[in-house]
């Protein structure tokens, strides 16, 4: 059974910073490209990053230079490193999994909110 279960959500103040976690299991992690998603209400879900499973990562420019994603094969875990946190990045954010369009995978989502 395939799970991917996010983790490091939270409230925090503009400027801040969080990590997200996303741990896999039920899939060979290493063959999967990962990337991090968000919807905020009343607006479509979103890409926010993505990672290959070489490790070429990808970003659009809302969030590039603020967020990274990297992944640790081993672990079977990626994660979203978000800096200086603004309140246009409150979200729930969401973890997929992709190889192709049978395999296709999400999280059930963490909560971000930036507020003061």
């Amino acid at each position: 059974q395939v799970q991917l279960v996010e983790s490091g959500g939270g409230l925090v103040q503009p400027g801040g910073s969080l990590r997200l976690s996303c741990a896999a299991s039920g899939i060979s992690f290493s063959i999967y490209a990962m990337r991090w998603y968000r919807q905020a209400p009343g607006k479509q879900r979103e890409l926010v990053a993505v990672i290959s499973r070489g490790g070429v990562t990808n970003y659009p420019e809302s969030v590039k230079g603020r967020f990274t994603i990297y992944r640790d094969n081993d672990k079977r875990t990626v994660y979203l490193q978000m800096n200086s946190l603004k309140p246009e990045d409150t979200a729930v954010y969401y973890c997929n999994a992709n190889m192709d369009p049978r395999y296709d995978y999400w999280g059930p989502g963490t909560q971000v909110t930036v507020s003061s």
